[in-house]
């Protein structure tokens, strides 16, 4: 590798890098711009040594034995990925590497080392993925108050320790400037595939009314307690009472902790014959089933999570031009805007009346369609997001890059990395990442 080059590090502690989607994006808009990028993650792919889809972006894994279901399992899972995080990135600095450095939550523990890099003069730049303690209060319900508090002052001190901080929306830079950090200092950088993603983006196999064929209303992402994925297995029970139990199904696509828990649900409601699921699927699957879709369901509930924070799902629906049913969140009404059509609360009553109206409505699905599209193409696409993420890294490293370096570069169209199972099997390398590798990580 030339070290000549401005080299960052990518800390990531909750899911393999070649099943991060927003970081895959990341590294290679990174590389399209002439940096050199390492990450380090917990193993995914055991043969795996640089990302997927990539140039040369380095993979330096760690092994994670022990998987977060309560306070305790969560503590040793941290701080096993904190010291392995450590030695790697002290590796790198050693090495010559790690310029500077990205990190990237859940969780917010990482701030000792910031404080450590920033001493060295390296930048150190937060990717804020995720509001860990609305997280914790959506997982649990009722929190524990000390653990929140604690989780609070995780945040503030992840905050404030970062040169700079990357957010995923205006909520969370809005959360950032509450806790102290300059609003110079932080820079929204959305979620969303590029357009080189989206198989003839613009195009629909969505069955005309009349033409057999069930329509399809789907639900992609991750099977986690916070994300009320059984809200949409109650609203095709509701569904089935208000149209019947044909020409319809909800599919389900994706994979996580709750779904146990729904194949069960689904069986002991007597609801197999119209709900379907997919499990894993590839980006090439991803793709098509969106593509054939007449309405997409966003179940997230009214909570304070759920109100700033921005699906990653959601923008997926709007790539292919998919109506969205969700609640009404303040995140998503800016994100989909007249795409959606909202419930007041998430009851799943809601959430079958709204779908039943739908797909009796071939021209509003139409309209709602093109305004999606329209939101993805114009605003909401990675292309977007790219440039203000690496302006980010060409004004902190500014001495590091080679004079007249052209101006930012999207990476449309390049792969992104192969999709990955739970049991670590990696989809052929042109694929696209799968919007339902999202394990352990609540799809914002």
């Amino acid at each position: 590798m030339n070290n000549s080059r401005p080299h960052i590090t990518i800390l990531v502690a909750n899911l393999p890098a070649e099943r991060d989607r927003r970081v895959i994006r990341e590294c290679l808009s990174l590389e399209a711009n002439g940096f050199d990028v390492t990450v380090i993650a917990p193993r995914g792919d055991k043969k795996l040594r640089t990302l997927p889809g990539s140039r040369n972006t380095r993979l330096r894994p760690y092994p994670v034995f022990v998987y977060g279901h309560g306070v305790l399992s969560y503590g040793v899972e941290f701080g096993w990925s904190f010291l392995c995080i450590a030695v790697r990135l002290l590796a790198e600095l050693l090495s010559g590497r790690a310029h500077a450095v990205q990190v990237c939550n859940p969780p917010d523990v990482y701030w000792p080392l910031a404080l450590l890099l920033r001493s060295l003069g390296r930048p150190w730049v937060f990717d804020h993925h995720d509001l860990c303690p609305e997280v914790y209060a959506s997982r649990v319900g009722t929190p524990n108050k000390w653990a929140f508090r604690v989780l609070r002052a995780f945040e503030w001190l992840t905050l404030r320790t970062a040169t700079e901080v990357v957010a995923t929306n205006e909520s969370f830079k809005d959360n950032a400037v509450r806790r102290g950090v300059a609003p110079e200092r932080v820079t929204v950088v959305r979620n969303g595939p590029t357009r080189g993603e989206i198989a003839e983006p613009g195009e629909t196999t969505e069955p005309a009314d009349g033409q057999q064929g069930d329509q399809k209303v789907v639900y992609l992402g991750v099977f986690g307690p916070q994300d009320n994925v059984e809200g949409a297995v109650l609203a095709a029970e509701q569904l089935a009472r208000r149209r019947g139990r044909a020409g319809w199904r909800l599919v389900l696509a994706g994979d996580g902790e709750s779904m146990p828990a729904l194949t069960s649900l689904a069986t002991d409601r007597g609801l197999t014959d119209v709900v379907e699921f997919t499990g894993w699927l590839d980006g090439g699957a991803v793709d098509d089933l969106l593509r054939t879709a007449t309405v997409a369901i966003q179940p997230d509930l009214p909570t304070r999570m759920n109100q700033l924070s921005t699906m990653a799902k959601t923008v997926e629906y709007l790539g292919r031009g998919v109506p969205v049913v969700a609640v009404d969140l303040l995140e998503t009404r800016r994100s989909v805007g007249d795409a959606g059509a909202y419930v007041p609360t998430g009851a799943p009553e809601e959430f079958a009346e709204a779908i039943d109206e739908l797909l009796d409505d071939p021209a509003r699905r139409a309209q709602m369609r093109a305004v999606g599209l329209a939101r993805f193409r114009e605003t909401l696409a990675w292309e977007h997001q790219a440039d203000a993420y690496v302006a980010v890294w060409r004004r902190l490293l500014a001495k590091r890059l080679p004079h007249g370096v052209a101006a930012p570069a999207s990476p449309a169209g390049v792969a992104a990395g192969p999709a990955t199972s739970p049991a670590g099997d990696a989809a052929p390398a042109e694929q696209q990442p799968s919007a339902a590798t999202e394990a352990r990580v609540s799809a914002r």
